[in-house]
């Protein structure tokens, strides 16, 4: 094995020890700022509208918890929550786990940043769930829209409704979801450097965010945001880290197709491994928390098993340059929100 990289030895020695950061066995965890711990690899369960197959939520949630998976994370936004609490319910009561070994990350939707309405829609998430808590709730993007019923509300002539809430007083509704013992831990997700100052600098802050999930893949790595999270204790969580679930409402299909890089599939060849298992195993050396998300079988098996090799020094340069950049995950659709967070650089 190649030595670990020197500019994250203060970030990996959250992740224990140093010769198992090296190895991340397949029950590596994070400690994240509250003294919770995050395995380092989690099951993504956003799926596109065209996933049409019946139960295929509740299917795939199902596989990735008999294969191993023990972080789950899933949103009141994708509409499967209800699907998903009922998989992990059935694996809870035919002994393949216990709740104590699950960790369930939920977030709060942009129509519920008032202050009064962060509880509620955390308590409405663990009714679908049949939880009584989630290990982590994070702000599932920092522009709020128009609360109500309507998840992405318009107006008659079609144009999104914004609503403009201090982040700062959701963020004080969070703490007391934590202080109620309704959620373990709190976090972040889609906010950029600025956004997690504003919370960071929060006269009175009692809780800082343990987390900021954020897209993050090898066209995307997030190195500078990265390192600022990691001078501030925030585990980065990357979501898309294969490429994205190229949803056509939210993704332009010209965009290269990540796991076809050619870079990608002649290490994956090198190291007699998949291109998504190389994909993961490069952001978990790089001491990113990392989802997979497939509802194929077979896939979400793959995607496990990277925890039996190391990539070399010089496997992590060669990926390390491919990064251009480039999000999959714009979310143009509110570029002119007061609060859209890709216009800074990270």
């Amino acid at each position: 094995m190649g030595p670990i990289n020197p500019k994250l030895a203060d970030y990996i020695s959250m992740f224990v020890s140093e010769r198992e950061a090296m190895e991340l066995g397949p029950a590596s965890c994070v400690t994240l700022n509250d003294g919770h711990k995050m395995p380092v690899l989690g099951f993504g369960t956003y799926a596109p509208d065209k996933v049409s197959v019946p139960n295929s939520n509740l299917l795939a949630t199902k596989v990735a918890i008999e294969v191993g998976f023990r972080h789950i994370d899933c949103a009141h936004f994708y509409g499967n929550e209800a699907e998903v609490g009922r998989a992990i319910k059935m694996k809870m009561e035919d002994g393949t786990v216990r709740r104590e070994e699950l960790f369930y990350t939920g977030k709060l939707w942009n129509t519920y940043h008032d202050p009064e309405l962060v509880q509620p829609a955390l308590e409405k998430s663990l009714q679908d769930l049949q939880l009584h808590y989630m290990d982590l709730f994070v702000i599932h993007m920092p522009m709020g829209l128009k609360p109500g019923e309507d998840l992405i509300p318009r107006d008659e002539r079609g144009h999104f409704i914004y609503h403009n809430v201090d982040l700062r007083h959701t963020w004080e509704a969070m703490e007391k979801c934590k202080d109620a013992g309704l959620v373990r831990s709190i976090g972040v997700s889609n906010f950029n450097r600025r956004q997690l100052e504003l919370i960071l600098n929060k006269p009175g802050l009692k809780y800082k965010p343990v987390c900021n999930q954020v897209e993050c893949h090898l066209y995307l790595n997030q190195s500078k945001l990265l390192g600022f999270c990691q001078s501030q204790e925030i585990v980065l969580v990357g979501y898309g880290i294969l490429g994205s679930s190229r949803d056509e409402k939210w993704i332009d299909q010209n965009l290269p197709v990540l796991l076809e890089d050619p870079v990608l599939n002649d290490i994956a060849r090198r190291q007699n491994k998949s291109p998504a298992q190389v994909a993961l195993r490069y952001l978990l050396q790089q001491g990113v928390v990392v989802l997979a998300k497939s509802s194929n079988p077979e896939r979400i098996k793959e995607n496990f098993q990277v925890f039996d090799f190391h990539l070399p020094e010089e496997d992590m340069k060669e990926l390390g340059g491919l990064n251009r950049n480039m999000r999959y995950v714009e979310a143009k659709v509110w570029r002119d929100h007061p609060q859209y967070p890709f216009h800074d650089e990270y």
